[in-house]
């Protein structure tokens, strides 16, 4: 059966790519800022790279950050129950504190714990989320060995404009959404902010019972967003933003024994600001930035867990400079970045980095060849050099294969080594050689990834309880390797179809299989906009074979299928509503063993915008 899914997907996938529209025309335009720490054109790209944009975000209304990544190949999400409960994302089966997430170029990841904070990251004024594959390190350092998602908000636009929206839905669920902005030539300004109120549904539930048959876990979420910016002249500018993150979340957990508590009572609080100063000096020869960004994420429990404190300062320079009658692109670039882990382990360490990264298009743009190299010197690790080098050739206008080849470098966080529960002062940092290979058709693609991890830190099952591990390095090469078929375009005028496929190889050097990673995920979603002032949209995924724990130890999850659907309507040009159904079969299924997730779910929307 699974066979017959996976030709059936490839197939009609192959059979798409003979329809067109100017859907990848557009995409092809839009401009990437994470790859090389520069703008550029994703069709001038060669690293492998997914883009969320806007418009998808409005056409599927998800309501959160990780919602949104789960639609694309090669990233599973992993939530342990519903909205607001601890969240994982493994970018191509490697886990969350190998990835960089960047909010406006802002460090998310949280230095008091083991990667970003997903489950905290609402979905308000997104311009576009960039999803760069391979090991990013020799542009960003550590923390993005599996690559970076940047999440981009919206910039004020001329004018004065704003919009507000609001839901309802199953589980006493509100989501409240305002949004306004104002731009001159030479000042803008634009604020944002969104509430999130749900009594959800308990995060455990045993295989054997239901959730309905315990406490509700709810949810509470603030998220502030602002920005400034004034422009000097044509020459200079300077801006900020600032977002602000506060939430509370009723959380589960195991007793003495380490048996489900589904009843527990206690929660969790967290509260992350984020800010970034930027000046910006752009003359006939180059465009430089001076810049400072501060990350600072307090979390606090009610159960006895210690209270945990982590913050960034990081202080950066870098300067763009295009050559070569502008077919060619350098950047230079240097940072400092400070560390710390202040509540309940008090430690901090700094790093230094010195990078450069060039981008070369020869023969009427056809071949673009994208170098990078960077330097980082670490207070308390050794120093490391990193690198990458990506190549895409235009075999006709439509037409392009690509290959990259990256090193990553991913050092302990202060967590992974000094955690009461699961710390590890004797974990070396991990060593990343990766590669892909990739060809692109009228919005239609394959890729091939392999990645090789020495000395990989995973979190490691000892038993009996499911709170009995602790992280440590995989002996030897682990390795990471599969392939993303994916196909988004127009069928025909009035049909957007959107299609994914990952066979995913997780193993150590064993050949033993990584946890809570499926062999086998597709997705589908099919717009339709034929009637006049209407939109109609049916998407799902099916998840493969999939284990709780390493070599197929613990519960056996995988092997469902989820169909969700929503219809949008434009009442005039300032209003417009919709009706979203999730889980329209009503599947009972886990992602997480002992972890809920959402019964059959309506949510109905309405939307000013002026």
């Amino acid at each position: 059966m699974k066979k017959n899914i996976t030709t059936s997907l490839v197939a009609g996938l192959l059979l798409a790519t003979n329809l067109y529209s100017n859907e990848t025309t557009n995409l092809n335009e839009i401009v990437i800022t994470s790859a090389t720490k520069s703008q550029q054109k994703l069709k001038d790209i060669t690293s492998s790279v997914d883009v969320i944009t806007s418009e998808d975000i409005e056409s599927r209304k998800f309501k959160t950050v990780a919602e949104a990544l789960q639609t694309l190949a090669g990233v599973q999400v992993s939530p342990s129950g519903g909205i607001g409960q601890q969240t994982s994302v493994f970018l191509r089966g490697m886990d969350s504190n190998k990835t960089l997430v960047l909010i406006d170029g802002i460090r998310y990841n949280d230095p008091s714990g083991n990667g970003a904070n997903f489950e905290h990251l609402m979905i308000n004024d997104i311009e576009r989320i960039e999803v760069i594959k391979g090991a990013q390190s020799s542009i960003w350092g550590a923390d993005a060995s599996a690559g970076v998602i940047n999440i981009i908000t919206k910039s004020a636009q001329k004018g004065t404009s704003g919009s507000a929206s609001f839901e309802y839905g199953r589980y006493d669920s509100k989501i409240a959404k305002a949004n306004i902005s104002h731009k001159t030539d030479d000042f803008d300004a634009k604020l944002g902010v969104v509430r999130v109120d749900t009594s959800g549904f308990s995060a455990m539930s045993p295989k054997s019972s239901k959730a309905k048959d315990y406490e509700k876990d709810g949810y509470e979420n603030t998220t502030i967003n602002t920005k400034l910016g004034y422009n000097f002249d044509e020459n200079n500018r300077i801006s900020t933003s600032y977002e602000f993150i506060d939430s509370k979340v009723d959380i589960d957990g195991y007793d003495t024994f380490y048996n489900p508590d589904p009843n527990n009572t206690d929660t969790a609080k967290t509260k992350t600001h984020l800010a970034n100063v930027t000046y910006e000096n752009r003359n006939d020869i180059a465009l430089s930035k001076v810049y400072t960004n501060y990350t600072d994420i307090k979390r606090e429990y009610t159960d006895g867990t210690s209270k945990y404190k982590g913050s960034i300062n990081e202080y950066g320079v870098n300067t763009n400079i295009d050559y070569l009658n502008s077919t060619s692109n350098l950047v230079l670039g240097a940072d400092y970045k400070k560390f710390e882990n202040k509540a309940n382990i008090d430690k901090e360490y700094n790093n230094k980095a010195i990078f450069i990264s060039n981008t070369n298009k020869f023969f009427d743009d056809k071949t673009i060849i994208t170098e990078a190299l960077r330097y980082d010197k670490y207070s308390d690790f050794d120093n490391k050099t990193t690198g990458k080098i990506g190549l895409k050739q235009y075999i006709v206008d439509d037409l392009n294969i690509s290959t990259n080849y990256g090193t990553g470098y991913n050092i302990p966080s202060t967590f992974q080594l000094y955690d009461a529960s699961s710390g590890n002062i004797n974990l070396k940092p991990e060593k990343t050689k990766t590669y892909d290979v990739g060809v692109e058709y009228k919005g239609f693609s394959v890729t091939y990834f392999n990645t090789k991890i020495e000395d990989l830190i995973n979190w490691i099952w000892t038993g009996p309880g499911s709170y009995d591990g602790m992280n440590q390095n995989v002996e030897g090469k682990s390795r990471f390797k599969g392939v993303e078929v994916a196909y988004k375009n127009s069928i025909i005028d009035d049909i957007f179809l959107n299609l994914n496929y990952t066979r995913l190889s997780a193993k150590n050097k064993d050949e033993q299989e990584f946890g809570r990673r499926p062999n086998d995920k597709v997705g589908f979603g099919v717009d339709y906009y034929g009637l006049k002032d209407f939109h109609f949209n049916i998407n799902g995924e099916y998840i493969g074979e999939r284990y709780d724990f390493n070599n197929k130890q613990g519960a056996k999850t995988g092997n469902y299928t989820i169909w969700n659907t929503l219809v949008d309507y434009d009442i005039n040009k300032n209003f417009s509503t919709y009706v979203k159904l999730d889980n329209i079969l009503n599947k009972d299924y886990q992602i997480v063993d002992g972890y809920a997730t959402s019964q059959r779910a309506a949510f109905v929307g309405l939307k000013a915008s002026f």
